[in-house]
């Protein structure tokens, strides 16, 4: 067994790989959580450099009106795949986050579904 420091929370790992019908639940919300977490991590980290990247991409085309660098550098092509990855990165973990609240989810509806039997049994011996 080996053991994976997950973020302070120790999990020891046979070698071989469980399926995901093998995980339990809370396994699989685990993964979906930590998944959502660093996309978040991403998309909120290129968000918050919008500005930082466009003030140095500004400082970098010397001695302009700001208005004018500001145009120029909103023009670019540099500018235009930094706003699509950070309109990517935002999806993704907007769809990460949706991968969790799934697992959410199916728990909830598996435990509906166990309450409803538990009470099913309940009943049918009350009839007896």
């Amino acid at each position: 067994m080996s053991k994976i420091d997950d973020g302070g929370m120790l999990r020891n790992l046979e070698t071989r790989e469980m399926s995901e019908d093998e995980r339990p639940v809370s396994e699989l919300y685990r993964i979906a959580a930590k998944d959502w977490v660093e996309k978040e991590k991403a998309a909120s980290l290129l968000e918050e450099t919008k500005t930082s990247a466009l003030s140095q991409r500004m400082l970098a085309m010397g001695d302009m009106p700001v208005s004018r660098a500001e145009m120029h550098v909103k023009a670019s092509k540099e500018w235009h795949d930094l706003l699509n990855a950070m309109v990517e990165a935002r999806a993704e973990a907007n769809l990460a986050k949706v991968r969790m609240k799934w697992t959410e989810l199916v728990f909830s509806e598996w435990q509906a579904s166990d309450a409803n039997a538990r009470r099913e049994r309940q009943m049918g011996r009350q009839a007896t």
